[in-house]
C-alpha cells in the first residue's frame, strides 16, 4: 500500500476538528456539498459534491478527539481505500494528520496524487472555516447577481420559451454582472461559460467553477422565443465581517433590516388592501403574497439556526420550490397590508431576539456561526430583490 499524507495545524478547539469529520453539518461547511454520517463503527458515511462526484463508505474506528478511520469508495475509484485521521491537542490548537492508503499498483499513481492535492486544499479550507468561519469555496466564488425562480411547463408556455430545461430569472441585483449584462426578469438561462444550465440549480455553480470576480463569460438565454447571447462580467463576492458576539450580530442585522423594511413599506403607500391582494396574472403572486414569502424566509432562518445549533441540519435536494398554497395561507390569516407587515415585523423581531440568545457553545463553532451570520447580514438582498415584483403587482392592480 502507498500512504498519501496531509497535515495541518488549526488554531481552534480540538473538539471542533474532530467534529469536522464526524458531523454532517460540519462536513458540509468545509468538505462537500451534501453529507450524511452516523459516527460509530460500521456507521454510514456519504458525501456528494456538485459535478456529481460522490463517495460512500463507513466508519471503521472512532476514538473521540483522537482518531477517526473510515473506508472511502468514490464513484470514480476502482476499489475502496481507507483514510485515517489522527488528532493531537497543541495548546489551544489542534494538529490534524490525514493518511490515505491506496494500492501501490502503478495504476493508482495519478489517483494518489489527486487525493493528496485535494486533501491539502480541503484541509486549508477546514483551517479557514474553524479559525475564521469563512468557507473559501464560497469566498472565492464569484457572484452573478440573480434571483432564481421556478421554471415550470406552464411558465414556459406562458413566456413562449421553446425549451423546458433552464433557469428562469425572478430578478437581478442592480450593479452586479447579470443586471449590467441586460438580463431581465423571466429570462431563462440555458448556457453559461460554455456549459449547459438546466432546471437543477446546481448546474449554475458548476458552470462557473474555477472562475473568479472580474472574469467575463458568455451567457445564453431565452427571452420569450428569442435566443440571446451576452457577455457578462462576474462580480466579486463581498464577504461581510461577522461579529462573533450574538448580541452584536443581532444589532448589526437590525440596522440592515431597517432601511430594507422602510423601502418595502413605501411600495404599498396609496394602495388598498384589495389592490395588494390582486394578482397581475393567475399564475403570478399578489403583492401581499410576495410579502408572505418574505415572512417565510425569516421563519426559515429561524429553523436553520435551530438545526445548526442542534447539529442536525436537514439534508436537502436543492432549494425546493415556492409553494403557492403556503403564501395563500399566510395571506388568508393576515388579509391586509397592516396585518401582513405586522407579521413580517414579528418574524424579523423573533429572529433577531433568537440571534441575540445564541448559546456561547455555538458561537465558538465558527463555521456554523459565520454561515448563519453571513446570511443574516444580507437582508437587503432578499427583500430588495423582490421590490420590482411587488411594484409590478401593485401597478397592475391599478389598471
Amino acid at each position: 500500500m502507498t500512504t498519501v499524507k496531509a497535515e495541518i495545524l488549526v488554531h481552534a478547539p480540538l473538539k471542533f476538528a474532530y467534529r469536522a469529520f464526524t458531523n454532517s453539518t460540519s462536513m458540509r461547511e468545509w468538505l462537500c456539498d451534501v453529507a450524511t454520517v452516523e459516527p460509530h463503527p460500521n456507521g454510514r458515511m456519504y458525501m456528494w459534491w456538485r459535478g456529481d462526484f460522490y463517495s460512500s463508505g463507513h466508519f471503521l474506528e472512532l476514538e473521540e478527539n483522537k482518531r477517526v478511520k473510515f473506508r472511502w469508495f468514490s464513484n470514480i475509484d476502482p476499489a475502496p481505500t481507507e483514510v485515517t485521521l489522527s488528532f493531537t491537542e497543541k495548546g489551544n490548537s489542534a494538529g490534524i494528520l490525514l493518511e490515505h492508503e491506496v494500492p501501490a499498483d502503478g495504476s493508482w499513481k495519478e489517483a494518489a496524487e489527486s487525493f493528496r492535492q485535494n486533501w491539502v486544499e480541503s484541509l486549508e479550507n477546514l483551517k479557514s472555516v474553524l479559525e475564521t468561519g469563512i468557507d473559501l469555496r464560497i469566498a472565492n466564488r464569484p457572484m452573478l447577481g440573480i434571483v432564481p425562480g421556478d421554471f415550470t411547463e406552464e411558465q414556459a408556455v406562458m413566456l413562449g420559451v421553446p425549451v423546458r430545461e433552464g433557469l428562469r430569472i425572478d430578478g437581478t441585483v442592480e450593479g452586479m454582472g447579470a443586471h449590467e449584462a441586460g438580463i431581465q426578469k423571466n429570462d431563462v438561462l440555458v448556457g453559461m461559460a460554455g456549459k449547459p444550465i438546466t432546471s437543477d440549480f446546481n448546474s449554475l455553480p458548476t458552470a462557473i467553477e474555477g472562475k473568479k470576480g472580474g472574469d467575463k463569460i458568455e451567457v445564453v438565454f431565452y427571452r420569450g422565443a428569442e435566443k440571446k447571447t451576452v457577455t457578462m462580467e462576474l462580480s466579486k463576492r463581498p464577504m461581510p465581517e461577522v461579529p462573533f458576539d450574538p448580541a452584536e450580530l443581532a444589532g448589526r442585522a437590525r440596522e440592515m433590516f431597517a432601511p430594507a423594511m422602510v423601502e418595502l413599506e413605501k411600495c404599498f403607500e396609496g394602495y388598498s388592501d384589495e389592490q395588494a391582494m390582486q394578482r397581475p396574472e393567475p399564475h403570478e403572486w399578489s403583492a401581499l403574497e410576495v410579502v408572505a414569502h418574505l415572512v417565510h424566509g425569516e421563519r426559515g432562518n429561524m429553523s436553520l439556526l435551530t438545526s445548526l445549533i442542534d447539529g442536525y441540519e436537514l439534508t436537502t435536494d436543492g432549494f425546493g420550490t415556492n409553494v403557492t398554497a403556503q403564501v395563500e395561507a399566510t395571506v388568508k390569516v393576515n388579509p391586509s397590508i397592516k396585518q401582513m407587515f405586522a407579521e413580517l415585523h414579528r418574524a424579523v423581531n423573533e429572529l433577531l431576539a433568537y440571534t441575540a440568545l445564541i448559546p456561547a457553545e455555538f458561537t465558538a463553532n465558527k463555521g456554523s456561526f459565520y454561515r448563519f451570520g453571513f446570511n443574516l447580514l444580507q437582508p437587503n438582498f432578499h427583500i430588495t430583490s423582490h421590490l420590482p415584483q411587488i411594484r409590478h403587482a401593485l401597478e397592475a392592480a391599478k389598471k
